[in-house]
């Protein structure tokens, strides 16, 4: 009988300790307004895909928004969204740096200053 408890108390522990190892996944969807050509979906891309926790990134620049895969107990989302800021681009509230602007492909720039006045034109 003592055997068995100490078998049940055993397993009940492994199994616990195996819960807690899992580590939770969230995947956020951040507009991007700013990211209108394949040089800003490099660069988000490439610089956020290096952040800790972060599982993939993909841009749509067509629908303007930025797909986030990220494990929650390393990285929160507005992390993500300063960072996304950090790199020059507007992050759903989150507005991008300046000198960051200034660093991007000259396409991008006339986006993000026409993005003050909330209209965004594409460069011909």
């Amino acid at each position: 009988m003592k055997a068995t408890k100490l078998i049940l108390i055993a397993l009940i522990v492994f199994v616990q300790a195996t819960k807690a190892q899992q580590k939770t996944i969230d995947k956020i969807v951040v507009k991007t307004p700013m990211a209108i050509c394949d040089a800003c979906k490099d660069k988000i891309e490439n610089y956020i895909i290096r952040q800790d926790g972060v599982i993939s990134v993909v841009v749509d620049i067509k629908k303007h928004t930025t797909t986030i895969v990220y494990y929650t107990d390393r990285t929160t989302d507005e992390n993500l969204k300063a960072s996304i800021a950090d790199v020059g681009f507007d992050a759903d509230d989150v507005t991008a740096e300046e000198t960051a602007i200034h660093k991007l492909p000259k396409c991008c720039q006339k986006v993000a200053q026409d993005s003050t006045a909330n209209t965004i034109k594409k460069p011909n």
